[in-house]
């Protein structure tokens, strides 16, 4: 804040002191040209005058740069700072989201909020808080001198403001329901995109290619529409702030020049109030240029506020435990629970399992199997009654300590972009290479691993396509 005053303070001042300038100038050819008139030796301008005052000027100018170039690196760290802050607490905030929210929610529109809109307030923050800040200050000190050089002047210029305020405002609220429907779009077209990515092989053998490129289309045409209104909307604020401020000019070299005449103000003066009207209407017109850009960023932080706002799992308990040594009992204690209150899956469901005992669960597809382990893993909270560990509530148990006494292998395999033997050893990263090689064996995929070129070193890439199903599989079963 204080490098943006001086350097727009030193700024601002300029066209005031080149209207000395130019007064001087101007004063002496009259001079020259009286004296000719009346056959007198005609005086000659004080050039050294003008060339201290354009001196003074360059110099104001120069530090006035510098200035304004500090601001610009510290708002620079200012903007960074800040997203990287509001990053780390999207990210933060999704590791505390429970599952029911991306049930229901795609992939892509939440990995949209995480992205394309955090990109979008980050680039608008980096330019919009230097421009506010300098636009502030210019504003407020450029009326200062205005007054101080003619307040009728001042008056034209200022009847102006109103109603470029006025139009700004209009088109704005306006415009802000087309960015808001643009970045919804935005993300109901990255989440089909990322559907349709990942199993672009079902698609494939389906023959959808045809359905697939024609659903595209339909949710690109409804973003383009909302874009064209949202853009189109926005951008007729600059012209229209054109047009005002040209209002503006007109009547101060008008008027100014009926002042001239009756000698109530120097022509230096018009000449810098001309520059300042200008300084003037310049914020305001560089404000309305930004308010598509501004209206976007209020839009992705409305979507990025959203989900930081939304309800996080159950917290645990302050004096949640940690099971050191699990015997393995397991017990559903009249447990009722359904993903949402008006569609219950379970009613009073009872199990009890003891140590060492081997269980399988079997029924039709949507029977209840996979949910039974997903609130075991407290993936979902109960709606009444209680699970039990070894004869613990599960929610007295610390998630991370609960989880860790499950190995689960998910019916979708998933492996990340990274070695075998990282991929195994993830969520132990104290797992030492005998254990790796270990459970690799007891997987029976330790076989199959070393007959890859780079053996445990073999890196995966984005998908696995480099390996089988059955040997996915396989890698799931040994990191459980």
């Amino acid at each position: 804040l204080v490098t943006a005053i001086i350097g727009t303070t030193f700024n601002i001042v300029g066209p005031k002191i080149l209207g000395l300038a130019t007064t001087k100038l101007f004063d002496g050819l009259i001079a020259k040209f009286t004296a000719l008139q009346h056959h007198l030796p005609a005086p000659g301008v004080d050039f050294g005058y003008i060339g201290m005052v354009l001196l003074i000027l360059l110099g104001l100018y120069i530090i006035s740069a510098i200035f304004l170039y500090i601001q610009q690196y510290v708002m620079a760290g200012v903007a960074q700072r800040m997203m990287y802050r509001l990053r780390r607490e999207v990210d933060e905030k999704l590791s505390r989201l429970p599952l029911k929210y991306f049930d229901s929610r795609t992939h892509g529109e939440t990995m949209s909020r995480a992205v394309n809109d955090m990109d979008n307030l980050s680039t608008t923050l980096q330019q919009s808080i230097t421009q506010l800040i300098t636009s502030a200050v210019t504003l407020l000190g450029v009326i200062v001198i205005m007054l101080l050089i003619s307040p009728l002047l001042s008056l034209i210029v200022l009847l102006t403001l109103p109603l470029s305020v006025l139009v700004t405002t209009v088109i704005a609220k306006r415009s802000q329901n087309y960015f808001r429907t643009q970045q919804r779009a935005l993300g109901d077209l990255n989440g089909h995109v990322e559907e349709m990515y990942t199993g672009h092989k079902i698609v494939k053998a389906f023959g959808r290619e045809g359905q697939s490129v024609a659903e595209f289309n339909e949710r690109n045409e409804k973003l383009y529409n909302a874009g064209w209104r949202a853009q189109f909307v926005s951008g007729i604020i600059m012209p229209l702030m054109r047009f005002i401020g040209n209002i503006g000019y007109v009547f101060v070299a008008v008027v100014g020049g009926i002042m001239v005449t009756q000698g109530t103000i120097a022509i230096g003066d018009v000449q810098a109030f001309i520059q300042y009207a200008q300084q003037f209407t310049q914020p305001i017109t560089q404000l309305a240029n930004f308010a598509n850009v501004i209206q976007s960023a209020m839009a992705s932080a409305e979507r990025i506020f959203e989900l930081l706002d939304e309800q996080e799992e159950v917290p645990e308990a302050e004096d949640a435990k940690v099971i050191e040594h699990p015997d393995g009992s397991v017990e559903f204690d009249h447990v009722k629970f359904g993903y949402t209150p008006d569609n219950i899956l379970m009613e009073d469901m009872n199990i009890d399992v003891q140590p060492g005992q081997m269980i399988a669960i079997v029924g039709p597809t949507g029977a209840g199997k996979t949910t039974l382990v997903n609130l075991l893993m407290r993936f979902y909270e109960v709606n009444s009654g209680a699970i039990l560990v070894d004869g613990v509530n599960i929610t007295e148990i610390k998630r991370g300590a609960l989880r860790h006494m499950f190995g689960m292998v998910l019916q979708d395999t998933w492996l990340f972009n990274g070695t075998i033997r990282a991929n195994i050893a993830y969520g132990r990263e104290d797992a030492t290479e005998e254990e790796i090689i270990r459970a690799a064996k007891a997987a029976n995929a330790d076989h199959f691993i070393r007959t890859l070129p780079d053996g445990y070193n073999t890196v995966l890439n984005e998908d696995a396509t480099n390996i089988s199903q059955g040997q996915k599989q396989l890698l799931t079963i040994a990191r459980a």
